[in-house]
């Protein structure tokens, strides 16, 4: 073959396959992403929002709950509640008693289209008792999820059949915590992990393909924040935070390897531990917060600082992100967005127009959801009261460019009316849910 026409030939070969990789649409298969670093990565999206709004591509029915959905093949997964019998309220000490079902729906990505349901009796006896806490896990074609009673599920992604199923309150002899089971089922290569609680089952790895224990570990009561895995001091660390310590253990067996003490108040251990190079910031609940160093050829920390109210950041049901030295979180004391310098955990500023606009003083638990978009200074931001915004964020502040109303908040939080459910982006498309609908928004930059 002639050299020319060989390397003309190589040459569109690449084209093709830098085409074709760089027109693949992102997924977000769990909680917070992909990779659970609460970052977004696909190009081609819109960086800010017009007077002229976005535009709706689908909505269609839900049922109540907390659970973000997920996206995958083309399936859009949505977890929540259809209650039969008895009265719904929130009380924080309280738990309600209700009758109905866990359901998960699939619906076409593109069209809204329902593909299929699949449905199961589940009683509630917790507080807050919306529906499902946690954002179903995709991985391998296979749907795995974490029902608000401890009701573990593996099911076919593509045509809603189950392949197993496990509950947490039968199999290990414990009761649901009050607010629920929340956290997010984390699969790594052949094991699934989450929370249980109780002596020597804080942190339990399953085999994702049979549900079956591989292995347990810990003391702990019940978390309700996923696992982490992070790769630090030569060595995988699956990290868990609990109502007792921030813990880290070996991903494999169970081991302990470091554990630091925190106790968030209420034992509502809620937002991830987050990372940016040897740093770990843990955020606890109103009183307390830490953070660590990571030792660079162990598998062991430091503690570098602790924060307090007013403060550092304390985050309840958003996990802060981490980025070039700042902490950015919603505060559930005050309930605005603030960025902390992670040096000393000092508040660089605070602004409730994420949260709440035109606010000064407070809101509890005020609520936003964060995510990067890849890795600019430019985020996008689920408000709790049911604005989609793109903003900067940096030490210098807050700068909004835009924002758009997708749906009416309708959950109840002392006395107001919120979303508090994580969405996904993937396909060019913003998938949000309240306790009524799914809203499919295009994100596509024209």
């Amino acid at each position: 073959m002639n050299p020319q026409n060989a390397l003309a030939k190589l040459s569109t070969v690449a084209v093709i396959i830098f085409a074709c990789t760089a027109s693949k649409a992102d997924d977000w298969k769990g909680w917070m992403g992909d990779q659970r670093d609460g970052v977004y990565r696909e190009s081609g999206v819109i960086d800010e929002i017009t007077p002229n709004g976005l535009t709706v591509k689908w909505r269609n029915s839900v049922g109540s709950g907390y659970a973000g959905p997920a996206v995958a093949e083309d399936c859009v997964v949505v977890f929540d509640y259809i209650k039969s019998s008895g009265e719904s309220f929130n009380d924080p000490g309280t738990r309600a008693s209700l009758q109905g079902s866990e359901r998960i729906q699939v619906f076409e990505a593109n069209s809204g289209k329902l593909k299929w349901s699949y449905q199961y009796d589940c009683p509630y006896s917790i507080s807050y008792p919306a529906g499902p806490r946690c954002t179903p896990t995709i991985d391998d074609g296979k749907i795995y999820s974490l029902g608000a009673e401890g009701d573990l599920k593996c099911i076919g992604l593509q045509n809603g059949k189950l392949i197993w199923e496990r509950s947490l309150k039968e199999s290990f002899g414990i009761e649901a915590p009050i607010w629920g089971f929340a956290s997010h089922p984390l699969i790594v290569n052949d094991l699934l992990y989450t929370s249980v609680g109780g002596k020597g089952q804080g942190v339990v790895a399953l085999d994702k393909l049979t549900g079956q224990v591989v292995w347990k570990s810990l003391d702990a009561k019940t978390s309700y924040c996923p696992m982490t895995l992070i790769s630090a001091g030569g060595t995988e660390q699956l990290i868990c935070f609990h109502p007792q310590a921030v813990s880290s253990l070996n991903p494999q067996n169970g081991e302990l390897y470091w554990e630091v003490p925190i106790t968030p108040d209420y034992e509502m251990s809620i937002a991830s531990p987050v990372v940016e190079g040897n740093l770990m910031y843990i955020s606890s609940i109103r009183t307390e917060a830490i953070m660590l160093k990571l030792n660079p050829s162990s598998p062991t920390v430091t503690e570098l600082w602790r924060g307090e109210p007013k403060n550092a950041v304390h985050c309840a049901n958003s996990t802060p992100l981490f980025v070039d030295g700042i902490v950015f979180g919603t505060d559930c004391n005050d309930g605005d967005l603030v960025a902390v310098d992670s040096k000393d955990g000092t508040q660089l500023w605070t602004s409730f127009e994420p949260t709440k606009p035109g606010e000064t003083r407070y809101i509890r638990h005020g609520t936003a959801f964060i995510t990067r978009r890849g890795d600019s200074n430019q985020y996008f931001l689920m408000s709790e009261s049911g604005d989609f915004i793109v903003a900067e964020l940096s030490a210098d502040g807050y700068l909004e460019k835009g924002r758009f109303h997708v749906l009416e908040p309708t959950a109840e939080c002392f006395g107001r009316s919120v979303v508090w459910s994580h969405p996904a982006y993937a396909q060019k498309t913003l998938f949000a849910r309240n306790d009524k609908e799914i809203v499919a928004v295009n994100l596509a930059k024209e």
